[in-house]
């Protein structure tokens, strides 16, 4: 194996003349917004940051596209990345003065760079930011499209002179010694951004420093990568096994990542079939990873949920297995949508749900009584509610699951180990207590909820996840002023409670605010009658209104919220009052 050293500028030029190309058993582009941060504070200061993986062959293999288009060129080469298309795409991106269009972000991304960072070692990058995008956010916990919310807290703008980058939002960007990387790199030419960074004359004091530190940040495009060239007598398998093991090693890739890279080694285009798959789901709102096709290959080859197995199933096995469950996750996002109300996947604890419905669906020839129906709804609802596959051993619990179904197509027993996880079956008021958004119930609440009629307060529409236009998203809103309460000393668990939390679109959200709950509760009880509280559990007595009173509001609205969720559950699934022990029988 050839080795050799190449700046990061010619692997770049490499990359967008298409001479680098991208094999099959490569995952997309995954990073967050703060690796690039990370990854670039790391190349300023000189330290280092792996190496690259290239295979050069003539040997025709699968490729796909790199998530930044290259040229189209008669001269481009059998040059495959097997490692570094995170780093290198996101580079890429940065030194041709673009923005970064990352995971978990809707819009592109742009890192800033500190004029006026210390000296010395860096500080902890941990940032106000929020990678994760919800369908149901709140703007008080997270800016629009994910930026970082503006902060008025002491001591704020002291931590962040203390990063060298950040990524960027409006209030940061505003700030005249933080400038973007990509307008850096766009030009060479520094006088219009020291003008913004309010530098006026030769003479001022911070001229040289800041000038020497655009120097030192453009610098980056001559970091030297160490670039491994694997032979090209080598096969498309053995080259797959060496990928398989360096991303083990280094812990980089998921098991499933690697898996995947497994079986396109020996099942070529498979990845555009799941990802013409996975386009099918989008379809119908239900974004499910490549990871989770490739474990319902598993599941349906192998009927257990683990990926250890891939590497000695025979190939025909996992085309076999694909074919089911493809019919499988498609019964699956069906019965969530229709029969659950459950719009997308962000209304599940977990995406192993998906599996156990495909197993049913598979095993019973999609033919279920109207008794397994119930059963299974009913497992779905509090399983999905107890976050059952979000504790412990996931692959443990999914593996317990599918054996009840592969070996005794019994749905109704996959209630016991949810009764033996769990203890019980209905949600009481102590299970609210210090829940907040993350917590399963929170999606039980929600559909709860919307199933009782809940409406927008000023917009009347009704809960849905597919609502058209910006304006009408559902968010989640603290009733109780989230500021109020805080300022009236009010613990985070306390203000952040789902008992603290109505479902309201975006634009009533905004236009609501912070305002003092006795008043615009008021409002909303005189426009829209009492029934607009009532659908949404929150209490009609105005004394419950007041930021005193918020402890009593809480215990209040938690007793409602509870019979409302539990009264939902037994409603969905068809069951009397005492149906947990009915239906457990």
């Amino acid at each position: 194996m050839q080795q050799q050293n190449i700046s990061i500028g010619a692997l770049v030029d490499m990359y967008k003349r298409g001479e680098l190309r991208l094999p099959e058993i490569q995952r997309q582009y995954v990073w967050k917004a703060t690796r690039v941060r990370d990854l670039l504070d790391s190349l300023y200061r000189g330290y280092p940051s792996g190496s690259v993986l290239v295979w050069e062959t003539d040997e025709p293999v699968p490729t796909r596209e790199f998530a930044i288009a290259q040229d189209s060129t008669a001269f481009a080469g059998r040059k495959l990345l097997l490692d570094g298309q995170q780093r290198l795409t996101s580079l890429t991106a940065v030194i041709s003065g673009d923005l970064v269009s990352v995971r978990t972000r809707k819009k592109p991304i742009d890192i800033l760079f500190n004029l006026e960072h210390p000296d010395g070692p860096p500080v902890d990058q941990t940032e106000i930011d929020n990678d994760a995008e919800s369908p149901l956010a709140s703007p008080d916990e997270q800016g629009e499209d994910g930026e970082e919310p503006e902060s008025g807290e002491a001591g704020f703008n002291e931590k962040l002179s203390r990063r060298t980058f950040v990524v960027a939002n409006r209030s940061i960007a505003a700030q005249p010694q933080w400038v973007s990387v990509t307008e850096v790199f766009r030009t060479a030419n520094d006088a219009e951004i020291l003008e913004k960074a309010g530098i006026e004359s030769f003479k001022d004091p911070r001229y040289q420093k800041y000038s020497d530190r655009l120097k030192k940040l453009r610098a980056i495009k001559d970091y030297q990568y160490v670039v491994h060239v694997l032979e090209r007598s080598m096969s498309y398998e053995e080259v797959t096994e060496i990928f398989v093991r360096v991303n083990s090693l280094g812990a980089k890739l998921r098991s499933s990542d690697l898996a995947l890279a497994q079986m396109t080694s020996r099942w070529p285009n498979l990845l555009q079939e799941l990802e013409d798959f996975r386009e099918e789901c989008e379809q119908s709102d239900f974004s499910i990873d490549l990871g989770h096709l490739v474990r319902g290959i598993v599941v349906f080859a192998t009927q257990q949920c683990l990926f250890r197995s891939v590497a000695s199933t025979p190939v025909a096995k996992l085309q076999q297995g694909w074919v089911k469950a493809k019919e499988g996750l498609r019964f699956a996002i069906n019965f969530l949508r229709a029969n659950a109300g459950i719009e997308d996947e962000s209304l599940l604890s977990s995406p192993m749900f998906l599996h156990t419905l495909a197993a049913v669906s598979y095993v019973k020839d999609n033919k279920l009584t109207a008794a397994e129906q119930n059963a299974l709804l009913h497992w779905l609802l509090v399983a999905n509610a107890r976050g059952r596959y979000s504790r412990g051993s996931t692959e443990t619990l999914l593996n317990e699951d599918l054996a009840i179904v592969f070996k005794s197509g019994d749905v109704a027993a996959l209630m016991e180990p949810v009764k033996g996880q769990f203890g019980r079956l209905t949600i009481e008021e102590g299970d609210l207590v210090g829940r907040g958004a993350n917590s399963p119930l929170f999606s039980l609440a929600y559909l709860a909820l919307k199933a009782a009629g809940a409406k927008d307060w000023y917009s009347g529409l009704g809960l849905s996840l597919t609502h058209q236009g910006k304006l009408h998203f559902i968010q989640w809103h603290h009733v109780i002023p989230k500021s109020l309460l805080k300022g009236a000393g009010y613990a985070p668990g306390e203000i952040n409670e789902i008992a603290n939390m109505a479902f309201i679109t975006g634009q009533t959200n905004r236009r609501i605010s912070n305002k003092d709950a006795v008043s615009y509760l008021a409002d909303i009880v005189k426009k829209q009658g009492k029934a607009a509280l009532e659908s949404q559990n929150v209490p009609v007595d105005p004394a419950l209104w007041s930021v005193a009173a918020y402890r009593d509001f809480l215990s209040v609205r938690r007793q409602a919220l509870v019979v409302r969720m539990n009264a939902f559950i037994r409603e969905k699934a068809s069951l009397p009052v005492e149906g947990e022990q009915v239906s457990a029988a």
